[in-house]
């Protein structure tokens, strides 16, 4: 069956062009954008009953650019002075350059990996000394605390946003030919909206292993898993299944 109408579940990048806006002008589809999951903040207030002090912290983890604007906005509610001192070691350069919308930093003051958790985590073995800050959501992947935990750092973890399910109602008598998820909590909102969907004609596009396994559990199909060694990208993968299924 040929596609027409590809729903991504995630927020409207506005007049941005993206790979998704070429996709969509070279075979003639209808892409729309939906994220299936929000954002809400943690109170500074009840971090700061649950005992946290930030300025014990020598360093802080920042694995996105949520991550960013969460550990700045409760910075500025508890009105710290966070110290020239500070350290922040970020997941990639992008969340080391949007660090510098809320502070300018020296370059000995931060670092950053290439992109890949491995190679983040290595970088993290050079300083063991350091007391670390990892502020979070209450949904994330064990593989940082697990790591820090297992190699003896001194780290602190904050839940300093929650993720929570978008209200998806709306959408309950429309169709997409693809519906395109890049996370299990995508997954999960989908089920805590709809409990009785069902995939029929729809094709599934999944981001990443977890997502994979969070489609397997629900019982649906994968028909466009990403990335893979002929689709590094989500828009290479759908760019593939597109060839065959609107030639």
């Amino acid at each position: 069956m040929k596609v027409k109408t590809i729903l991504i579940s995630q927020p409207d990048p506005g007049d941005k062009r993206t790979p998704y806006h070429a996709l969509a002008e070279k075979w003639n589809l209808k892409i729309d954008y939906r994220p299936f999951i929000q954002v809400e903040p943690v109170a500074g207030k009840i971090l700061r009953k649950k005992r946290l002090n930030i300025l014990d912290h020598t360093a802080v983890i920042l694995t996105s650019r949520n991550a960013v604007d969460h550990f700045f906005r409760v910075v500025e509610e508890l009105k710290i002075e966070l110290p020239t001192t500070m350290k922040y070691y970020c997941m990639n350069e992008g969340v080391s350059l949007y660090i510098q919308k809320y502070t300018v930093l020296r370059k000995r003051k931060m670092f950053f990996g290439k992109g890949r958790e491995p190679e983040f985590l290595e970088m993290l073995k050079k300083h063991t000394k350091e007391k670390f800050l990892f502020p979070c959501s209450d949904i994330r992947k064990d593989s940082i605390p697990n790591f820090l935990t297992e190699n003896g750092f001194d780290y602190t973890e904050a839940i300093m946003y929650r993720t929570v399910n978008a209200d998806l109602s709306d959408l309950a008598d429309v169709y997409y030919d693809i519906i395109v998820f890049f996370s299990p909590a995508d997954i999960k909102s989908l089920f805590d909206n709809f409990s009785d969907f069902e995939q029929n004609k729809t094709r599934i596009a999944g981001w990443g292993k977890t997502t994979n396994m969070a489609i397997s559990e629900k019982e649906l199909v994968n028909n466009i898993p990403a990335p893979t060694p002929d689709a590094p990208s989500m828009v290479a993968a759908i760019d593939n299944y597109l060839q065959i299924a609107n030639k």
